[in-house]
């Protein structure tokens, strides 16, 4: 099992989850976060620091954000397992369903 970042997250990139995971496991896509299932160690550390409750467990991902489970898996197909987030950088792509999501409006 892992945490997931649902749809709050989309054009927010906010940051702080990844400031407070343990393990480097949350990386940056061009307009989400992602986290690793592979290197996710399920501390759960991410979930309340997020501004917009974006981040749930795996079981717990809200219905209509059911495909952001996927999401956080796809977007790892090509990278594969780097060992950290911090030795990647910003990766400039998303995957569905954010890739092709509307710009999303936040509140500052």
């Amino acid at each position: 099992m892992t945490y997931v970042i649902a749809e709050p997250c989309v054009d927010l990139l906010d940051k702080a989850c990844i400031e407070e995971c343990p393990v480097d496991c949350i990386y940056e896509g061009g307009r989400m976060l992602y986290i690793h299932p592979d290197e996710c160690v399920d501390c759960g550390a991410c979930e309340p620091v997020c501004p917009v409750e974006a981040i749930y467990y795996e079981d717990d991902v809200p219905e209509q954000w059911a495909a952001y489970t996927k999401a956080n898996v796809d977007f790892f197909d090509e990278l594969g397992s780097p060992g950290g987030a911090s030795k990647v950088g910003k990766i400039d792509r998303d995957v569905e369903p954010a890739k092709s999501l509307p710009p999303q409006e936040h509140d500052e």
